[in-house]
């Protein structure tokens, strides 16, 4: 705690005093951010009815990021867990809220597993041109998952003469990747191409090879009152993992590989100033499978397996914008969405038969939503809205949510947000299968939450905003053992409860002479309301949520050497947190650990008229080498060291950023 609060009090002096004697004859014209996920229509940053922090592409590019999991380890609120090496599994925990309370979101297509589930460890940054996060409840606008928050990629949209980029960066633990793209358009046709290859040996002795290939697109069409958008994105990635249940390193031959691809359209039509209709289609589908197999004839491990499965989501939206008066906007909606899994699955435990099992189901869910966002005289915006989600296997549930922002000067602004959301049970605890007993009365495990927050300008350059935020988690989905009565097969119950609550707390001075400076610090407290069955010795009663730092922080600066070419640092923080020892079955606390990363670009003097300047690039992550556990039992990559070089195609532009 106390490494947080001196990177934080350091970096909110270094911010606050030179903003607030910067010269008077610089231009301080404020833009006003305007954010489009925690609304679904754009509204200002300040007045959204949740928090909500914007990476742009041009930052991720800048600072070498290539996972949107690292991108997210810097924002306030935000948990970022990696169960070891490149590619290893990862999960995000919001505001202390579990990691299937976040609702993730490429072009507005939906790419959770049915219950909330998702893997961060093949979301890359590639062909982004923003990514919103938005913290607090949703499910007012995206039904159930987005319980905690909402995350958001948006595809490049293209724009002016073709311009096309590439880049090649390599280093450490055998790295090597190369990314591509063109991007252009002119009159009613728009476009943006991605193409990208990661790979690496890993952090790990043996078996830790990882790569991942990416493409994506999106192809814009219309003029003033009609536009269409049409996007897809295609992940094929493999993570090879020596490690067991526990971490430890045994394994020679264990794979996981994933197939993704999402598909979005994305239909508007103005009919008129004050009325807009909009379809969106959405489907996305996952075929993932694992394998670990006998590594040789002579292999005495106790536990042998391999399983297939294929998710699909397909939804279609449709809503309708109207603006009754200057300052007011409605907006209604329907939505429709099926959910499909079909698994199969081989194991085999010591020297026993091998058992083999196969699921397939399916659920479907309708919703009608309504919203309304307007302005009381000049400095009061308010938002409310409603949703009734009625799904074919856990049946209604009703979501709402408010707020209200006050601009109490042009420097000073106040807002309030509250509630509700929910998260479907997955659907191997609703539907029955070789090993568990299916409860078709399982209810949606459901949150309460609000936050107030406060927004401080100072002179023209700084921004400092506090948050405080209370969320609420009842109705916890619980694994309950069977006896012989059921075959030793259990099933699952509405029985667990806990809460989150704490501060965030951020400073921002972008464009501060040569510098962007900010800094934030978060102070969350969690603990277990009603442990229920125990839920495997990880929910206690009076204890902490596991994963969860109690305190972190974060401190960045870049200093742009040229309009083009900058240097940067991200100071982290993430405090001590729970977790469990699964080998030994005991509770276990991991300390708190400071991580450096370091990033520069340095562009070149062109070397022909139709040949952008090339650019030289580095990254560098933990720079200073720290050994830690982000999970238990799994170490993190040491220092990691990459250079490259991008160069682009088309004359001087935004080739890369688009």
């Amino acid at each position: 705690m106390r490494t947080a609060l001196v990177i934080s009090a350091a970096a909110l002096a270094c911010i606050a005093f030179p903003a607030a004697h910067a010269q008077q004859s610089r231009d301080t014209t404020t833009l006003r951010p305007v954010v489009v996920t925690a609304t679904r229509v754009p509204v200002e940053r300040r007045v959204a009815p949740a928090t909500v922090t914007v990476i742009s592409g041009a930052e991720l590019q800048a600072r070498g990021i290539a996972t949107v999991a690292d991108a997210l380890a810097t924002v306030p609120g935000l948990a970022v867990v990696r169960s070891g090496s490149f590619g290893a599994t990862t999960s995000l925990f919001v505001r202390g809220g579990n990691s299937n309370y976040v609702k993730v979101l490429v072009d507005g297509v939906p790419v959770n597993n049915p219950g909330g589930a998702i893997d961060f460890a093949t979301l890359t940054t590639d062909n982004v041109e923003r990514i919103e996060v938005v913290r607090g409840p949703a499910s007012v606008l995206y039904g159930s998952d987005a319980v905690s928050g909402v995350v958001q990629l948006f595809t490049r949209h293209g724009d002016g003469p073709p311009r096309g980029f590439g880049e090649v960066r390599g280093g450490s633990f055998g790295t090597l990747e190369g990314t591509g793209g063109v991007a252009g358009g002119s009159g009613a046709l728009a476009y943006s191409l991605g193409l990208a290859n990661r790979e690496t040996e890993g952090a790990l002795a043996f078996n830790n090879d990882y790569w991942n290939r990416v493409a994506s697109a999106r192809l814009s069409l219309g003029r003033a009152l009609t536009t269409a958008d049409f996007t897809t994105r295609r992940t094929d990635a493999a993570y090879h993992f020596p490690t067991d249940g526990a971490g430890r390193v045994v394994d020679s031959n264990a794979v996981r590989r994933d197939h993704r691809t999402i598909l979005g359209l994305d239909l508007s039509r103005r009919l008129s100033p004050r009325a807009t209709v909009r379809i969106v289609g959405a489907a996305s589908r996952l075929d993932g499978g694992s394998s670990n197999l006998p590594d040789s004839p002579g292999d005495s491990s106790d536990f042998y397996g391999r399983d297939e499965a294929r998710l699909e989501r397909r939804s279609v939206d449709a809503r309708a914008d109207l603006r009754p008066a200057a300052r007011t906007t409605v907006s209604v909606g329907a939505a429709a969405e099926r959910e499909q899994i079909r698994s199969t699955s081989e194991s085999q435990f010591g020297r026993a038969p091998a058992t083999t099992a196969a699921f397939a189901a399916h659920r479907t869910n309708q919703a009608l939503y309504a919203q309304v966002i307007g302005t009381t005289g000049q400095r009061v915006t308010y938002t409310a809205s409603g949703r009734v989600d009625d799904n074919g296997t856990y049946g209604t549930f009703v979501t709402g949510r408010a707020s209200l922002a006050w601009q109490a000067t042009t420097a000073t602004s106040v807002r309030a947000a509250v509630g509700n959301a929910f998260k479907a049970p997955a659907f191997d605890e609703t539907f029955s299968s070789t090993f568990t007993i299916g409860n078709p009365d399982l209810e949606p495990e459901r949150a309460v939450s609000w936050e107030a927050s406060a927004e401080q300008r100072i002179g023209g350059r700084a921004v400092l905003t506090a948050t405080y935020f209370d969320q609420r988690f009842r109705d916890l989905i619980q694994y309950v053992f069977g006896d012989e009565t059921t075959e030793f097969r259990g099933t699952n119950e509405n029985l667990g409860a806990a809460l989150a609550r704490g501060w965030e707390l951020e400073a921002r001075a972008p464009m501060l002479g040569a510098f962007d400076l900010g800094a934030s610090l978060t102070a969350l407290r969690t603990r277990v309301t009603d442990a229920g069955t125990g839920a495997f010795g990880t929910f206690v009663n009076g204890e902490r949520l596991l994963r969860r730092p109690a305190r972190s922080a974060t401190v960045n600066a870049a200093y742009r050497l040229t309009p083009v070419s900058r240097v940067g640092a991200v100071l982290r923080f993430v405090g001590a947190r729970d977790d469990r020892d699964f080998g030994n079955e005991r509770r276990v606390t991991l300390p708190a650990y400071t991580l450096l990363d370091l990033s520069a670009t340095l562009s070149l003097a062109p070397v022909s008229h139709a040949l952008a300047p090339f650019t030289l690039t580095a990254r560098v992550e933990n720079a200073l080498d720290r050994a830690y556990e982000p999970t238990f039992g799994f170490a993190a990559p040491g220092r990691t060291v990459l250079l490259g070089m991008r160069a682009g195609l088309g004359g001087p532009g935004k080739a890369g950023q688009e």
